[in-house]
């Protein structure tokens, strides 16, 4: 992009038409907002479709190549919308339907449409020709997201919460129920991944937990649900359907299933595990799985393509994101920087009374790691269900063992330990991975080490993981966030007085409560959209985020009001001695604004320094300009807290600073705090509710982001 020093893009790959592979849907930068682009990968060329004022995110294309997306107002609401590939007039996708939260979209093989929409309380799915009249499926007075469409339109998949009776509902075209198919008692959580792309089979392709493992299953009328116990995984999985049954020449593997209704029953499948990424190709029929190669890292997504072809979107934490096709189709680039970035990139394990915790960290150039301070892949320690006390709130004490800068010894031959940021991810169904992320670059380039910590209750690391709350919501996994700090700075990879806590959402939430309830241990915060006040969140929240609330607490606030109250940052604000940033915004419907006026207020009452900045955007921003501000405002508020340069320590006043160039500090000569080329467009939600849910598939069309328990991390500055 000219004219600019940043870009923003979307960690996807582009939506492919079934009818022609070489037409492509995807979302990329446009003057530093996500716009839809259509891209032809015969002659290399792209066109922009979107132009709106704060960006377009949701966009697809269809098996006739019109190319989708979702035209939102600024609140979230708005409607489908649809152009011909080569260009043309804008078309509503359906008429006479009204405005709402996208939750689903999927488009059959003879144009047959169906979408979901949200109005805060209920989903109601509507059905319809593309471009003509719709009329109403089905409404559920709950969260829900159309996840699926029968090739001959025959039937329609609803997801609901994984863990529900109600974890699928399959329903024909009328809106009559077919099957309902339960995530609860003892079959295990259930996610729906779409249904076959064949007309001659109405097969649905599904996720199941199962005790400890994640299992493929897959529903059909007429014989409901099957399991694949051959297929299991003990770590969290996505699958896709290969359109053409996965043949796959020169593999000598031969075809699948042959002529008839059984053609097509393989699937690529994806498996997220302690970090990195692997895909392997199950064969249904014939009971096989196969690995496919793929360079180490992570596989921020994956999709089997016509002629056994598989688009992936690679990265590491030293690489940006690259797509690759293994049949070499051209694909469009993406706007990150070239090249290795800088950094020491290692990932640690701290060994805990209950487990180990896995943690990225990141340190600048030339500290370097000393022998032995990593495991190497298929190294790392068995995970274990912790059981856990919940912490005492700590008051600050500057001559704990833990906060003495004299324990922390740099090992032989390096200088001394840097400043160390904790970039907490949000969810809590996420986990931080072997990838680049812009924060990490920004912050590594401006001198800092980060720390990203899979605290329990991340996915990526088995079902007990993922539930292990034990110490209660937040402050289990503020145990574990002082558990590697305590880890690092024991090993003299960091220093003891200057670690910095930076979450966003659901991690901003951690930041908080770590400061609230460890005030000792920490030298700066930054929260950006967070969850502030338990209760006062709960009550203002969406629909989807009051059910997970639920159930990670038992009940809502009138049924356990100890159990919010203890875990709720604005219970311990008199108790924050850190300096702390909080970045909000106006018309955030995930984290809303209320409760963090609330919490400033609590923190104004008790004396505590802070600084506030409000964003006029709503929790999931597509616009760039949002992100750089925010990400140079935290830069340096962390450059002037952890390493003290010129300017002072700030005011308890809630304005702004800058920081010059070329100042100095008790770290030694500054570097500027720096803003890389790229950042990244997040989805940085408290709660990935597509993932949480099994939602975010629709067959043909959605951009398939469902995971079971997983999501990728977008997280915004």
């Amino acid at each position: 992009m000219t004219g600019s020093r940043y870009q923003v893009y979307l960690a996807a790959l582009p939506e492919v038409c079934a009818a022609d592979p070489a037409l492509m849907a995807f979302t990329a930068d446009a003057d530093g907002r996500c716009e839809v682009f259509a891209w032809d990968a015969t002659t290399g060329r792209a066109r922009q479709v979107t132009d709106r004022p704060r960006g377009t995110l949701h966009g697809t294309i269809d098996r006739d190549a019109n190319v989708w997306w979702f035209d939102e107002d600024a609140h979230g609401a708005g409607r489908w919308r649809f152009q011909p590939f080569r260009g043309g007039p804008d078309l509503p996708g359906l008429t006479g339907v009204p405005p709402g939260t996208p939750r689903g979209l999927a488009v059959s093989d003879d144009g047959t449409v169906a979408m979901g929409l949200g109005d805060g309380r209920t989903t109601t799915v509507h059905l319809g020709r593309r471009g003509g009249s719709a009329h109403e499926v089905t409404r559920v007075d709950r969260h829900a997201t159309l996840s699926g469409i029968t090739a001959a339109a025959g039937l329609l998949a609803i997801s609901g919460p994984a863990g529900s009776a109600h974890a699928v509902t399959v329903l024909a075209a009328d809106g009559t129920p077919r099957a309902v198919l339960s995530g609860a008692g003892d079959h295990g959580r259930l996610w729906s991944l779409g249904f076959a792309p064949t007309a001659a089979r109405d097969e649905l392709l599904l996720v199941r937990e199962d005790d400890d493992r994640y299992l493929l299953a897959s529903w059909r009328p007429e014989t409901g649900i099957r399991t694949y116990p051959w297929c299991a995984f003990d770590s969290e999985i996505t699958a896709r359907w290969y359109p053409d049954g996965g043949e796959v020449g020169g593999e000598g593997e031969g075809e699948v299933g042959g002529e008839g209704e059984d053609k097509g029953r393989t699937v690529l499948i994806r498996e997220d595990r302690h970090g990195r990424s692997t895909l392997h190709r199950a064969r249904l029929d014939t009971g096989t799985l196969t690995r496919v190669p793929t360079p180490p890292g992570s596989l921020l997504d994956a999709a089997p393509r016509a002629g056994g072809d598989v688009h992936y979107l690679w990265t590491d934490t030293a690489h940006p994101p690259r797509m690759h096709s293994t049949a070499g189709t051209a694909l469009p680039a993406l706007g990150t920087v070239p090249g290795r970035v800088p950094g020491d990139h290692r990932d640690l394990w701290t060994p805990t009374p209950d487990g180990p915790v896995h943690t990225w960290l990141s340190l600048p150039e030339g500290t370097g790691f000393p022998e032995g301070h990593g495991l190497p892949e298929g190294q790392a320690p068995d995970v274990q269900a912790p059981d856990v006390q919940a912490p005492d709130v700590q008051a600050p004490d500057a001559q704990a063992p833990e906060n003495r800068a004299s324990e922390s010894r740099a090992p032989e031959g390096r200088g001394a330990p840097p400043p160390v940021v904790f970039l907490v991810h949000g969810g809590p169904a996420d986990h931080d991975r072997d990838a680049y992320d812009g924060v990490v670059h920004s912050l590594v380039a401006s001198g800092f080490a980060v720390a990203r910590v899979n605290y329990r209750g991340s996915t990526g690391y088995g079902p007990r993981w993922r539930r292990a709350f034990g110490a209660g919501v937040g402050l289990t996994q503020v145990e574990d966030l002082v558990a590697v700090r305590a880890d690092l700075i024991g090993r003299g990879l960091v220093r003891p007085d200057a670690v910095g806590l930076w979450g966003t959402s659901w991690g901003g939430y951690l930041a908080l409560l770590a400061l609230g309830t460890r005030p000792g241990l920490w030298q700066a915060g930054v929260a950006v959209k967070p969850v502030a006040d338990g209760v006062a969140a709960y009550r203002t929240t969406t629909s989807a985020l009051r059910a997970l609330d639920e159930r990670l607490y038992g009940g809502t606030p009138d049924d356990v009001p100890e159990a919010y109250a203890r875990s709720s940052p604005i219970h311990y604000a008199s108790h924050v001695r850190a300096p702390l940033l909080v970045v909000a915004a106006t018309r955030d419907a995930k984290c809303p604004p209320g409760q963090v006026r609330g919490y400033l207020a609590a923190l104004r009452a008790a004396g505590a320094r802070h600084e506030s900045m409000w964003l006029d955007s709503g929790h999931d921003g597509y616009e760039g300009g949002d992100h750089v501000a925010v990400l140079r405002r935290a830069v340096v508020f962390l450059d002037r807290e952890l390493r003290g340069t010129r300017g002072g320590r700030g005011t308890r006043s809630e304005r702004g600073t800058q920081n010059g160039p070329g100042t100095y500090g008790a770290y030694g000569p500054q570097r500027d705090p720096k803003t890389p080329p790229a950042d990244r467009r997040g989805d940085s939600g408290r709660v990935r509710t597509t993932a949480a849910a099994g939602t975010g598939t629709a067959e043909h069309t959605e951009r398939r982001t469902t995971h079971a328990e997983g999501h990728h991390p977008q997280r915004p500055a």
